[in-house]
Formats: C-alpha cells, structure tokens, sequence
C-alpha cells in the first residue's frame, strides 16, 4: 500500500535527511521535478500567478484557483507536494475551509503566512505584517481544522524583510508554540540571514533559496549540517524554462525557422508526459 504523501514527508523529515524541493509552476515541470529525482515538490504561489495568470505574485489568484492548481500538479506525480497556501484567504472559517480543500487536493504540506491580505512575494518590498499573536490563532485554526488527517502546516513568517530577524524569529517561535510542524522564514537573501536562523530556531524548519541572491552560494550539504528540514528552490524552473523560451523565440525570429532552437525531441516530450501508459491502456481496453 502507498503511503499517503503527508506521511512520505514526514518520514523524510523524521530521517534528518535534507527533502530538497524545487518550485514546480505546473503539472508539467512538476513531472519534470519528479523525473529528476527530488523528494518533494514545491507548488509556489509566485510560479502558480506567473503561469495561469502572466500576472505578479501579488494575491491576485483565489483560493479556488490554487487548490485546483494543487490538485492538477498533485495527480501529475507521484512525490509529495508542498503547496503555498498564502494567508488562507479569510477568516477562521475560510482558513478552515482552505485546509480542506488542500486536503482533498492530496497536497503533503501547505505552509500560511501572517502578511496582511492581499499578500505579496515575499521577496518583495512594501510586506504588511498582521498581529503575531492573530497570526498564532490563525494557525490553531488551521491545525484544528485539519484535525487527526494527513496534512503537515507550516507556519511562514515574513518580517524578516518587513521588520529584521529577530522579529522573524521572535514570530516563528511564536508559531511553532502554535503547534505547527514546521517553520519557515521567508525573504531570506543573504547567507548571514541563513546563519542566523539556523542558530535562532530549534526543530523542523523550511529555508527557500532564491535564484539570484547571495544565499545561493550555499549547497544542500550546507544546509543540511545547518538543521533544516526542507530547502525550497522556488523559482528555479520558472526563470530557467522563462529564459530558454526567450532565447527560443529570439532564435526563431532570427532566424525564420525553429531548426537551431535547442529542445527535446518528440518522442523525449511524450516520455516526460507518460505517452506510453496511455497507449498501453488503449492497447489493453481499447477498441
């Protein structure tokens, strides 16, 4: 029997070992993530607005748009999920109804953060920040609602780049007092930043690199001896495969023709999106 997702997490968790997720913006590169060999997947909200909507990562898609967005992505694979919850869009009982959304998407773990709604990237500049102490109970909701089911909650804070680090930790403290499985300290930029909440938080924690910022001098050896659980690589995909469809289309401009356009071949793309399982089951029950 396989095990439930929530479960396959928390096992890699439990084993000290490094779960290494990379941001899938879409059920295709998620296969793609998948095929390489990561233990989890990282449904991020930034790459979810970018893909659906073409649009920033600024609070612009519902809660219904990323639980069907998590739902596709998660009947795409066969690897956990971790999935952006944002600030689950409401009130008690939108956060409670949000938790049983994700559930029944079959989501591994979703993490929800206490910026002020409409939230923004937390890379981001300008990040409003809601009470601590609301954010805590926000988080019992959620913890309540999911009740004795498979589903791991994160608690993200984002003061680091709202307020400073000791804010962030003072929060994330707070969250993990909230009972939350895990802890995530988000806008982190710098190695020091890194460094420092390594040494400022006990128990299971989140980290995400960010192409592009000093923090990706940092190996996942490193991060491992550092303590952390998880290592989000949120944006990887999306800005490689963004820049390689730029220079894709630049050369068939150029060019008049896709003939020097680097890509996979046919019968590669039809391996990646499992071609083969569909003609056997047509083989087998077709007419």
């Amino acid at each position: 029997m396989t095990l439930h997702p929530a479960l396959q997490l928390q096992q890699q968790i439990s084993s000290c070992r490094l779960v290494r997720a990379p941001g899938a913006y879409d059920s295709l590169s998620a296969r793609l993530v998948e095929q390489a060999g990561f233990e989890a997947i990282y449904m991020t909200g930034f790459g979810a607005t970018a893909s659906r909507l073409g649009q920033p990562d600024i609070g612009l898609l519902t809660q219904t748009e990323m639980t069907t967005h998590a739902r596709d992505m998660v009947r795409a694979v066969g690897v956990p999920v971790i999935a952006d919850a944002d600030t689950g869009y409401g009130g008690p009982s939108n956060i409670a109804r949000t938790v049983r959304e994700y559930l029944q998407a079959g989501v591994a773990a979703i993490h929800l953060e206490d910026q002020v709604a409409p939230k923004r990237c937390g890379q981001m500049a300008g990040i409003k920040l809601i009470d601590a102490a609301e954010n805590a109970r926000r988080l019992r909701a959620a913890l309540a609602a999911r009740g004795s089911d498979p589903l791991l909650v994160i608690g993200r804070t984002d003061a680091l780049p709202a307020i400073g680090i000791a804010e962030a930790l003072d929060r994330a403290r707070r969250y993990q007092d909230a009972g939350v499985d895990l802890v995530f300290v988000d806008g982190i930029k710098t190695v020091a930043e890194v460094e420092a909440v390594a040494r400022g938080l006990p128990g299971p924690k989140v980290v995400s690199i960010v192409d592009g910022n000093p923090s990706t001098a940092l190996t996942t050896a490193d991060l491992q001896a550092m303590g952390f659980a998880v290592v989000l690589y949120a944006v990887t995909t999306l800005f490689a495969a963004t820049r390689a469809v730029q220079q894709a289309l630049a050369t068939l401009a150029a060019d008049g023709t896709p003939k020097a356009v680097p890509g996979v071949s046919y019968p590669d793309f039809t391996r990646v999106v499992g071609l083969a399982d569909h003609q056997a089951l047509d083989h087998d029950f077709g007419a």
